[in-house]
């Protein structure tokens, strides 16, 4: 019984130590949204869940390790629901970040995004006007584009090895024209107009050599901040599925012990059953 008790204990100090896993991957991704996604709402329930955890493991450790009844009931009580939603966040990331993947380009280290591989919540969230508003100006303030700049032995870098770089998704789609647009390199956000532009990609006018506008309001730049957030949710998404399996398996133990406490306050010698005590002693003549 008290061995139940004191591993419920170590196990909720574990789930103490994967709570701090948790708000520990919220705020990777609210520093990410902050300078790199710029998606600022998605990041909060992984924190409020971690912050839960946290709080939730530490009544469970006090209950079990006090074989406090009420600390227990109220630790399984919120565990079960904070199971659900953590449930319920992981097939959600997992939904809306389902659909599209950059596309390769012959000859080039880089992919390409589009907009029309995307589909769903996410995708209409992100091409909302005023959203989007907010979201082109965090990229344009996070100086992203102006950071792809390099230089070797103090000379830029060639067309050659810039289309091998392995540009993110932000990059690519935000930094620079299409590639079918036919756009001539000079350097990483500065491309001179060339011959075989693109009638069909609507991207290939909206480009500007303008450091404040470049493709802020290209398709691609939509596409390449949805598949930047698909990166980042698969991510922290592996993490949350492990974290759940030992929330799980942590649950069934306190239930254990839970079951331990209410022995000993019905005065139950351990081993013993209940319909055993209930049978009357028999009277011998």
């Amino acid at each position: 019984m008290r061995t139940s008790n004191h591993l419920i204990g170590l196990l909720n100090f574990l789930t103490f130590l994967l709570s701090i896993v948790i708000l520990g991957g919220g705020i990777w991704l609210s520093s990410r949204a902050n300078s790199t996604d710029c998606l600022k709402f998605l990041q909060w329930p992984l924190i409020v869940i971690g912050a839960s955890i946290m709080v939730v493991s530490l009544a469970g450790f006090a209950g079990a390790c006090y074989r406090n009844t009420f600390l227990m009931w109220l630790y399984l009580f919120v565990m079960f629901f904070i199971i659900a939603a953590l449930i319920g966040f992981i097939i959600f990331a997992y939904a809306v970040t389902d659909k599209g993947s950059g596309r390769p380009v012959l000859n080039k280290g880089y992919l390409e995004y589009y907009l029309q591989d995307y589909s769903g919540w996410l995708k209409d969230r992100v091409v909302d006007e005023s959203y989007w508003a907010k979201i082109s100006s965090c990229i344009r303030d996070s100086k992203v584009c102006s950071k792809m700049g390099r230089t070797f032995n103090g000379v830029p870098e060639t067309y050659d090895m810039f289309s091998m770089r392995k540009l993110s998704p932000i990059e690519s789609g935000c930094c620079k024209p299409p590639t079918e647009c036919g756009y001539v390199y000079v350097n990483e956000t500065l491309w001179n107009s060339g011959s075989g532009l693109a009638a069909t990609n609507l991207d290939c006018s909206r480009w500007s050599n303008d450091q404040q506008m470049l493709c802020y309001q290209c398709d691609s730049c939509k596409a390449g901040v949805l598949g930047s957030l698909k990166k980042s949710w698969r991510k922290v998404s592996v993490i949350n599925i492990v974290v759940l399996i030992l929330l799980v398996i942590f649950y069934v133990i306190g239930c254990a012990a839970f079951r331990n406490n209410k022995k000993i306050d019905n005065d139950e010698p351990y081993g013993e059953a209940r319909m055993t005590k209930a049978q009357p002693s028999r009277i011998h003549l």
